[in-house]
C-alpha cells in the first residue's frame, strides 16, 4: 500500500483525508482478529445504541404522540417503515467508514468542489441546530416535570450539559458507550411499564402496521408521518455513525474490513430495532390513552404528562413518563456533540475544543427555544419540537444522496462497494423521502 492511499489520496477522489475527526478517540477501541466470534463481535458494540438515541430523541416524542393522539394507531406503519430506511442508511455510513476510513462528511469535503462542500456542511449544521432545539426543550420540560424548575430556567440550564460531556470523554469512549447504554436501559423500562398500565387493543396495534394510502391522502397525516421519518431517520446520525464507528481499530486489509463491516451492521441493526420498539410505545401510549378518550390534539409534552394520571389511573405513569424523557434529552445531548464534531472537523478541517463547540450550537439552539418558552409558554414546545423534526426531514436529501453515491463507487469503496441491490433500495428510500418534502410543500403552498 503506497503512502498516497495510506493518506487517503486514492483514485477516487479529489483530496487527500485530512486528519481523522474525533481524533483523541479514533481507533483507540482494540479489536479481536482472533478467537471466539462472539468476543470478536462484542468490541464492535457501542455505537449503534449511540445512533438508536436519536430515533427516540424529545422531538420524536412530540411527533409520536401527536400522531397517536391524532390518528390512533394509524401512523405505526410509518416507524416500521422509518427504521427500516434507518437500518439500510446506517449501514451504509458504516460501509463508506469502513471502506473509504473517511466519515461522510470527510467524504464530502474530499469528493466535492468546496462550493458544494460548504453549502452541505451549512446543511448539515442547520440540521445538528434543529436537533439541539429539541434536545433544549425536551431536557427543560423533564426538568420541570420531575423537580418543578420552570422552564426558562430549564432552557438556560441545560448549556451545562457540556460538562457531563467533557467529564465522559475525558474517562474514554467506551465509557460513553456505556452512559448512553444505562440511560437506554432506563428508558426501555419506563415505557414497557407505561405500556403495560394503558393496556392497549393489541389487534389494533398490529393492523397500525398495515400500510394505507390515508397517510399521503390526508395532509394533516402527511406532516406528522414526515415529522416522524425525520425524527427517525436523522440526518446528523448518518455523520455520527460514519464517524465513530472508527473508533475500532480494526485492520487494513479487505478480510479485516469486510469483518468490521458485518460487525458494525448487526450492532446497528440490533439497536435500532430496540429503538422501534421505543419509537411504537410512544405512539401506542398515545393511542391507547389519549385518542381513546377522545383527546386528539395532544402535542405538548407537558399537556400529554398532565393527561397521563387520570386517563391511566395510576400515579407512577407521569413519573415515568418524566423520567424517560429526561433521560432521552440527556443521551441526544451526547451524541448531538460527537456529531457536531464531526460534521465541523470533516468539512471544514478545523477543531474548536469539545466545550467551545457544544456551547457555540447550544447557544444557537437555546436562542428559539427561550424566544418560543417565554412568549407561548408550554404550550409553544410542542409545535417547536414537531417542526424541528420536519426540518430535519428536509436535510435528508442533501445527507442521503451523497452517501448513496460515494457507496456506490468501486473506485472510492474498493471491495466493499455496495452491491447493486442495496444502492437501488437506498435509491429508493431516498427517493420516497424527496417525494414526501415535495408532497408536503405543495400542500402547504396550496393551503390544503
Amino acid at each position: 500500500m503506497t503512502d498516497a492511499t495510506e493518506n487517503g489520496l486514492s483514485k477516487g477522489w479529489q483530496h487527500r483525508r485530512g486528519e481523522p475527526s474525533l481524533s483523541d478517540v479514533f481507533r483507540s477501541i482494540p479489536v479481536r482478529n482472533s478467537g471466539n466470534w462472539f468476543r470478536r463481535a462484542l468490541a464492535f458494540v457501542g455505537p449503534g445504541y449511540l445512533v438508536s438515541v436519536g430515533y427516540m430523541d424529545p422531538g420524536n416524542w412530540a411527533t409520536s404522540i401527536a400522531g397517536g393522539a391524532s390518528f390512533g394507531y394509524t401512523l405505526l406503519v410509518v416507524a416500521l417503515m422509518s427504521n427500516i430506511m434507518a437500518i439500510i442508511l446506517q449501514s451504509l455510513c458504516a460501509r463508506l467508514a469502513v471502506a473509504s476510513g473517511r466519515d461522510l462528511a470527510q467524504a464530502c469535503r474530499d469528493a466535492f468542489s468546496k462550493p458544494v462542500s460548504f453549502v452541505l456542511w451549512i446543511f448539515a449544521e442547520i440540521a445538528i441546530i434543529a436537533t439541539d432545539i429539541a434536545e433544549v426543550v425536551g431536557t427543560a420540560i423533564g426538568l420541570n416535570l420531575l423537580f418543578g424548575i420552570p422552564l426558562e430556567l430549564g432552557v438556560i440550564i441545560t448549556a451545562l450539559d457540556v460538562f457531563l460531556v467533557l467529564l465522559l470523554q475525558r474517562f474514554g469512549f467506551r465509557y460513553v458507550e456505556a452512559f448512553i447504554v444505562g440511560l437506554l436501559a432506563v428508558i426501555f423500562a419506563c415505557f414497557f411499564a407505561q405500556i403495560a398500565l394503558a393496556d392497549p387493543e393489541w389487534g389494533a396495534v398490529i393492523r397500525g402496521f398495515a400500510p394505507t394510502t390515508e397517510i399521503v391522502r390526508n395532509p394533516d397525516m402527511l406532516y406528522l408521518a414526515l415529522g416522524i421519518i425525520g425524527a427517525t431517520v436523522m440526518p446528523h446520525n448518518l455523520y455520527l455513525h460514519s464517524g465513530i464507528v472508527q473508533t475500532r481499530a480494526f485492520g487494513k486489509s479487505d478480510a479485516e474490513k469486510r469483518q468490521a463491516l458485518t460487525f458494525a451492521t448487526v450492532d446497528s441493526t440490533v439497536a435500532l430495532m430496540l429503538a422501534l420498539l421505543v419509537n411504537a410505545s410512544i405512539l401506542i401510549l398515545a393511542a391507547a390513552t389519549f385518542h381513546k378518550a377522545g383527546h386528539v390534539n395532544v402535542s405538548d409534552l407537558t399537556q400529554a404528562h398532565g393527561m397521563l394520571e387520570p386517563l391511566v389511573g395510576s400515579l407512577l405513569a407521569p413519573k415515568l413518563f418524566a423520567i424517560a424523557l429526561l433521560c432521552c434529552g440527556l443521551s441526544s445531548t451526547v451524541t448531538a456533540t460527537l456529531a457536531g464534531q464531526i460534521v465541523m472537523e470533516g468539512f471544514l478541517n478545523f477543531r474548536l475544543p469539545a466545550w467551545l463547540r457544544r456551547l457555540i450550537t447550544r447557544m444557537v439552539a437555546i436562542v428559539p427555544a427561550a424566544g418560543v418558552t417565554l412568549y407561548y409558554g408550554a404550550e409553544g414546545t410542542g409545535m417547536l419540537l414537531i417542526l424541528s423534526q420536519v426540518i430535519l426531514a428536509f436535510q435528508l436529501p442533501f445527507a442521503i444522496v451523497p452517501l448513496v453515491m460515494f457507496t456506490r463507487d468501486r473506485a472510492k469503496m474498493g471491495a466493499l462497494v455496495a452491491p447493486l441491490w442495496l444502492t437501488a433500495v437506498s435509491g429508493v428510500i431516498g427517493a420516497i423521502i424527496i417525494a414526501l418534502n415535495v408532497k408536503l410543500l405543495w400542500d402547504v403552498a396550496t393551503g390544503l
